[in-house]
């Protein structure tokens, strides 16, 4: 059984390992990541797989889903739009701007950034772990621009593009 609860559990555990792309004489331990992705190599990948980082979570879980479903236009789920897409095309999924106030994220969510990192949209993407007033607590590949992943607070503020949700047994 896949839920969001044991998503945010495993994510929080794998952004502790911590994964980390090519770094100053250390080689890349992200191979399980980029594995999922039959187009993609470390090389590739590296600076590049926060995204990844979600999916392999997600793969992990036991969440059933494809690397690149047929309502990712864009790119794969190796992409932050690709998860938009998913999460826009698919009824089953919930889509929630990240300006709705109303909407209050939960553990297991994901979260899309603009603006976080490059001065673009859809440039980054994590999991919430945690809800608090102001802030989510999240875990995250490629935090910072840096090529590691972390578990770190962020600010509810005008970077957060929206929140996926994705039902508790969820199968493609």
């Amino acid at each position: 059984m896949s839920t969001r609860a044991e998503l945010a559990e495993i994510a929080k555990l794998e952004a502790l390992r911590p994964f980390h792309g090519i770094l100053p004489d250390e080689e890349a331990n992200i191979q399980p990541i980029v594995s999922l992705f039959p187009k993609w190599n470390i090389e590739q990948a590296d600076r590049n797989w926060c995204a990844g980082f979600v999916y392999y979570c997600c793969v992990k879980a036991g969440f059933s889903i494809p690397y690149s479903p047929n309502e990712c236009i864009s790119c794969s789920l190796a992409g932050c739009g690709g998860w938009e897409e998913f999460a826009i095309g698919d009824q089953r999924i919930e889509y929630h701007c990240g300006s709705d106030d109303k909407f209050i994220p939960e553990a297991g969510d994901i979260v899309l950034y603009d603006r976080a990192f490059n001065n673009l949209e859809h440039d980054h993407i994590g999991i919430v772990l945690e809800d608090k007033k102001d802030k989510i607590i999240v875990a995250e590949g490629n935090t910072y621009n840096d090529n590691v992943s972390r578990v770190l607070v962020r600010y509810k503020d005008e970077h957060i593009r929206a929140y996926v949700r994705i039902p508790d047994d969820f199968s493609y």
